[in-house]
Parts: structure tokens; C-alpha cells; sequence
């Protein structure tokens, strides 16, 4: 068990790309007007056509490489158990529980973000068995026991933000040697196979894919921003608060 040690009081706000709100404010309104336009009939087209070809479009070996691949938006038995695997492995290397306040913060974030706004916006999939004319609109009024979470995607929004919990802790873990092509490719090519994925099977409209492309990018950057390594901790804490940096 560590001593205690010094708490570093660097308490400001850590760097993203790129810089400044400019960008977490164009995501914001980005998603604000997306759900507008659609509460108001605007897109709705689109999303149908997309859903028809989509459904015209399913040869059995495309299907089922589509279906493998979504398992890599799978936040509660995959994306989460990882992270946290890999938060303790971190830990444990720097003798620290500061590896484990990311996992946590990511997990609250997405919790209050987008399960209430899946209840909120309350709209259907496109495999609904509802009228495909009834499924797509948005802030419906869906019978008991009908799929009703559509909107944002789940699988899209968690692969934002716990890859980019991963990349993190990979970088961590590497000391910092994790190369730049790996960190990228960890970072994003999971949102973008899952924003066709989820689209291509039929288990999201397409503009739910893009809303939570808009909402998931905006809450990677806030927990980005957040200054992980340097946050007080509780006074049994303290006893684990060896030195770590999070970001290379």
C-alpha cells in the first residue's frame, strides 16, 4: 500500500482538439436542430428510404459480417468490462486508483445523457412492426412494450466515448508508446463500422446514427477536458494516489 502522497492541485481544464467551445457549442446546436427538423417531419424521407434499401440489400455473408462487427458497440458486457479491466490493470502498474475516476466518468455521463433521451425523444426502430410511417417519427406515443429507445444510438454514442476511454488507458498502460496509427484507428474506426453497422441491420435510422455521432463527440470532449490525474481525492483514497498521467 502507497503512502500518502502530495495531491497535485493542477485543477485546469485539460486540452482537446480542436481547441477551445467553439466546436462542443457547433456539436450542441448540431444535435438540437437535427431533433428539431425531425420532431417536425423534416429527414423522416430519408431515414425510410435508407431503411428500404437497407432491407433490399441483406445477402446472407454482408448480413452476418454486419451483425459481428456491431457486437463492437456492446457498452454492458463489452465496451464497459474492458475498460474497467483495463483501468485496474493501469491501476495497479501505477499503484493508483486515478485510472479508475475516467471509467467512472464516462459511465455517468453516457447514464444521464443518453438513456434519458432515448425515454425522452421516444421513437422507434425501423424493424418496429409499427406502419414504417408511425416507427419513424420522433416523441411518439408507442404502445407498452414497443421498442422505443431509437433515438440517439446507443452502440454509436458508447463507442465514442469508451474507445476513447480506451485509448487513453492503452496510452497509459504503453507509458505513452502507443503508436499514433493504433490510437486512431482504437479511437475511430469502432463509431464509424458501428454507424453503418446499426444502420445497415436495421436496428437505428439513420439520423439516429448521426445524432449520436453529434451528442457522442461532444461527450468525449468533455471528459476529455476534465483534469483526471489532478482531482482531489477522499481522504482513504489518498492512500492509493500514486503518480499517473492519463494522457501522454
Amino acid at each position: 500500500m502507497l503512502k500518502p502522497t502530495a495531491v497535485r492541485r493542477d485543477l485546469r481544464l485539460r486540452p482537446v482538439r480542436p481547441a477551445g467551445w467553439w466546436f462542443d457549442l457547433l456539436l450542441l446546436v448540431g444535435f438540437g436542430v437535427l431533433t428539431l427538423a425531425l420532431a417536425r417531419g423534416a429527414l423522416l424521407g430519408i431515414d425510410l428510404a435508407v431503411r428500404e434499401w437497407a432491407y433490399d440489400h441483406h445477402p446472407a455473408p454482408i448480413y452476418w459480417t454486419a451483425r459481428v462487427f456491431n457486437f463492437l458497440g456492446q457498452g454492458g458486457w463489452l465496451l464497459m468490462p474492458l475498460s474497467v479491466a483495463l483501468a485496474l490493470a493501469a491501476a495497479w502498474r501505477a499503484r493508483t486508483v486515478r485510472p479508475l475516476l475516467l471509467v467512472a466518468g464516462a459511465f455517468v455521463l453516457l447514464y444521464l445523457t443518453i438513456g434519458p433521451l432515448k425515454v425522452w425523444t421516444d421513437r422507434a426502430a425501423p424493424s418496429s412492426k409499427l406502419p414504417p410511417a408511425d416507427s419513424v417519427r420522433i416523441f411518439n406515443d408507442l404502445p407498452p412494450l414497443e421498442y422505443d429507445l431509437s433515438y440517439p444510438s446507443g452502440h454509436v454514442a458508447n463507442a465514442i466515448v469508451w474507445y476513447g476511454v480506451i485509448a487513453v488507458l492503452l496510452t497509459a498502460l504503453t507509458a505513452g508508446r502507443l503508436h499514433p496509427t493504433l490510437h486512431r484507428l482504437v479511437r475511430f474506426a469502432p463509431p464509424a463500422i458501428l454507424l453503418v453497422t446499426t444502420t445497415y441491420l436495421n436496428f437505428h435510422w439513420l439520423t439516429d446514427g448521426v445524432a449520436a455521432l453529434l451528442l457522442g463527440l461532444l461527450l468525449d470532449r468533455l471528459l476529455h477536458r476534465v483534469p483526471w490525474d489532478d482531482l482531489p481525492l477522499p481522504g482513504r483514497l489518498r492512500r492509493w494516489d500514486g503518480p499517473f498521467t492519463s494522457y501522454p
